[in-house]
């Protein structure tokens, strides 16, 4: 591994240990961030630091101060963004554009993208002001969904039957980001599926499937079971846009996941991210297609070769259930 092997794991909750145990096999030093130091993740680590990773400046300052190698995010969009950033200013490998992860991992400038690049994506609009989203809401058609740009699991997140709910789903919302900023799109009826996909050198080398379950949170995925009921038609639809999306925007080698939903057999993406889901999703993958995931995104990250994997053929049929307290 040569005599820098310092990587800085930007998180360590319980859902990055995966990740945290896969960079440790491939020979990293690894240490972890963030501010809850009771995060179960930590104890994994060969160090830890006690650095809020959803601030881009301080993780980046810690990477420098720590003269790591590789930078990887953990199963966070702020992480996300965070890593993107002190790789970019590091000039370390294996990470997007921070303006890149932008456009992935916010949702408003990700609709816009979609909307200019005609990717199968709701009808949307991004507000900045709450009085400019009350007044332009209209301009979709309702049932609509408010969201805050910036967060996941369903946090924040409203359905808006009528400008006379809107106002309350509005102040949640902007009340909630970080970047005080939401967006607005039309609810879109149909299943709800997970696809990982793996790019190397701009091509999907590697997909997974699943099927999403709700419990509690309508907007928060509960359980996923694999392989999903996908047609081979939509899979090949979807390898086709991660393709087209990771050409325009120049992405880099490693994990490119999509959350849509099934409408009348077409597939409509809801969310992209470029870093690993959460609730273990990484060990499903690795169960179900008999893959070493959390090592090829640990790898992707370090800036490492990716070439060697290849496409699975399930091998078995599993459930993934997250327990969940009212």
């Amino acid at each position: 591994m040569g005599l820098n092997n310092r990587l800085l794991l930007v998180g360590g909750g319980y859902a990055d240990i995966p990740l945290i145990l896969a960079a440790k096999k491939l020979g990293y030093f690894v240490i972890t961030t963030g501010n809850r130091p009771e995060d179960l993740g930590h104890v994994y680590a060969d160090e830890y630091y006690c650095v809020d990773y959803s601030d881009c400046k301080k993780v980046y300052k810690l990477a420098q101060s720590l003269n790591v190698s590789a930078i990887c995010p953990c199963c966070n969009d702020f992480s996300a963004l965070s890593a993107a950033y002190a790789a970019e200013k590091l000039g370390l490998p294996g990470h997007d554009s921070f303006k890149t992860a932008e456009i992935i991992h916010h949702k408003d400038r990700f609709r816009q993208f979609a909307i200019a690049n005609n990717i199968p994506s709701p009808r949307a609009i991004g507000f900045s002001s709450q009085q400019e989203a009350l007044d332009s809401i209209e301009k979709l058609s309702f049932p609509v969904i408010v969201k805050p740009v910036d967060l996941t699991g369903g946090k924040g997140i409203s359905v808006v039957n009528s400008i006379e709910e809107a106002c309350p789903a509005v102040q949640k919302a902007f009340a909630i980001s970080k970047a005080h900023r939401i967006v607005v799109e039309e609810y879109i009826y149909g299943t709800r599926h997970g696809f990982s996909a793996f790019l190397y050198k701009g091509k999907v080398n590697f997909y997974f499937t699943d099927n999403e379950y709700y419990f509690l949170n309508p907007y928060m995925v509960s359980a996923a079971s694999a392989p999903g009921n996908v047609a081979p038609s939509v899979k090949a639809n979807l390898c086709w846009q991660a393709e087209k999306i990771a050409s325009l925007l120049g992405l880099k080698d490693g994990i490119f996941h999509i959350q849509f939903i099934l409408r009348e057999d077409q597939p409509v993406i809801i969310e992209i991210c470029r870093r690993a889901p959460g609730d273990m999703y990484i060990k499903l993958v690795e169960y179900v297609a008999g893959v070493d995931y959390p090592s090829w995104i640990v790898k992707a990250f370090a800036g490492l070769d990716c070439g060697g994997l290849m496409p699975s053929t399930t091998r078995r049929f599993i459930t993934r259930h997250c327990i969940m307290s009212s």
